[in-house]
C-alpha cells in the first residue's frame, strides 16, 4: 500500500477551519514528525503537525485534503506524536469523489471512520472498509487540538495509457507499489519509489545493521508489465550506510497470487542484475550488465549486507 496523503504525490490541504498554532500542511509531510525542545514561534510552542486554537464556541475543527491521485483507502494512521495534553479528544474521517478542487455543498461525503478516541503521543491505526474511489478526505477533530500526521494507505487509481512508451516502471506516480521487505527500521520501503531526488537520508529505504550472514531485500510490483532495459540505483545521502553490493531479480506473475506466495517464490526468480558494487551518495546506472529478460511485473532488489537506498528507477517499455 502507498500513503495517498503524502505531499510529494501532489496531495494538498484545500480547506481548514483553523491552524493558529501549527499549519495544516505539516500533517501531510511524508517524513516522521520531530520535536524541537524549547522552540517557540509567535503563536506558542512550535509543533510538527496541525494544531488549532482552543475552541471557545460550539462545533469542531476539521480540514479537507485533496489527494494527489484518486484512490481506494484501506488503512489510516492518525498520529498524535508529541501532542500530549493538546491532542483531540476524538477524531473521525469522511471522504468523497469530486472533480472540483474544493467539494461543494452538493458533494456526497461518506463516513469512512466513526468517532474514535485518541491518546497522547500515539499512532492510531484503523482499517477502512470501503470499495469506493475517493479524491478528497475530511479529518474531523473534536473539539480542537493537534495531530502530527495523517497517513492514508491505499491503492492509487491510475488511468494512464502507457502504450509502448519507455517509462519508469518503479515510479509510484505510475502505479508501482512495495509488496514486502524484510526490514525498514530507519526508512520506509515506499520511499524508494517516490518521485524526484531524496530530500535527506530519511527519504529512502534503510534497514537496521545486520549482525549475521543474511542480507536485506525488497519486492516491488511494477506500475505495469514491461521489458526493463535500464536500472538506476540511487544512494543519494547514504554515505556511511550504503549497501556494499546489490542484485536484482524479476518475474512475471499473475495478479491473483498472494503476497506470502510472492515472497516465498521470489528467492528463485531469474536474475536481472548480478551482484554489483555500490558507492556512497551516487546514481548507479546499469544497462549493459542487465540480463536479457522477458516481460516482468515484479522486481526484487537484494542489498548486501544491509544499508540504505534513496531511489530505484527501472526504465522499460510498457507491454
Amino acid at each position: 500500500m502507498v500513503d495517498l496523503a503524502q505531499s510529494r504525490l501532489g496531495t494538498k490541504i484545500v480547506y481548514k477551519t483553523d491552524e493558529f498554532f501549527a499549519p495544516a500542511k505539516r500533517i501531510i509531510n511524508p517524513w516522521p514528525p520531530v520535536f524541537k525542545e524549547g522552540v517557540f514561534d509567535k503563536h506558542g510552542k512550535w509543533m510538527d503537525g496541525w494544531e488549532t486554537r482552543r475552541k471557545r464556541s460550539k462545533g469542531h475543527d476539521y480540514l479537507i485534503l485533496k489527494l494527489g491521485k484518486p484512490g481506494k483507502i484501506h488503512k489510516v494512521d492518525i498520529d498524535t506524536s508529541y501532542f500530549s495534553g493538546n491532542q483531540p479528544s476524538k477524531v473521525s474521517l469522511e471522504a468523497c469523489f469530486s472533480k472540483k478542487k474544493l467539494p461543494n455543498k452538493n458533494s456526497k461525503w461518506v463516513k469512512i471512520l466513526n468517532k474514535k478516541s485518541t491518546k497522547p503521543n500515539s499512532h492510531h491505526f484503523f482499517i477502512i472498509k470501503s470499495k469506493f474511489t475517493f479524491t478528497h478526505v475530511k479529518l474531523n477533530i473534536y473539539p480542537d487540538g493537534g495531530v502530527a500526521r495523517l497517513r492514508i494507505y491505499g491503492s492509487m487509481e491510475i488511468k494512464k495509457k502507457f502504450g509502448k512508451k519507455i517509462i519508469n516502471l518503479t515510479s509510484v506516480l505510475n502505479g508501482a507499489v512495495p509488496i514486502a521487505c524484510n526490514n525498514e527500521h530507519f526508512g520506509r520501503a515506499e520511499n524508494i519509489l517516490a518521485p524526484g531526488i531524496g530530500k535527506n537520508m530519511g527519504d529512502g529505504w534503510e534497514t537496521r545493521r545486520s549482525r549475521g550472514t543474511n542480507f536485506d531485500w525488497l519486492i516491488i510490483k511494477c506500475a505495469t508489465t514491461g521489458k526493463i532495459n535500464k536500472i538506476q540505483i540511487d544512494t543519494h545521502h547514504f554515505k556511511g550506510n550504503y549497501p556494499d553490493k546489490c542484485s536484482l531479480q524479476a518475474a512475471y506473475l499473475s495478479n491473483k497470487i498472494s503476497s506470502k506466495t510472492i515472497v516465498d517464490r521470489s528467492k528463485k526468480w531469474k536474475l536481472l542484475l548480478n551482484k554489483a558494487k555500490l558507492n556512497a551518495h551516487k546514481k548507479h546506472n546499469f544497462q549493459n550488465k542487465l540480463m536479457k529478460n522477458k516481460k516482468v511485473n515484479y522486481i526484487r532488489i537484494n542489498i548486501f549486507p544491509d544499508g540504505g537506498i534513496s531511489r530505484i528507477r527501472a526504465f522499460g517499455r510498457a507491454e
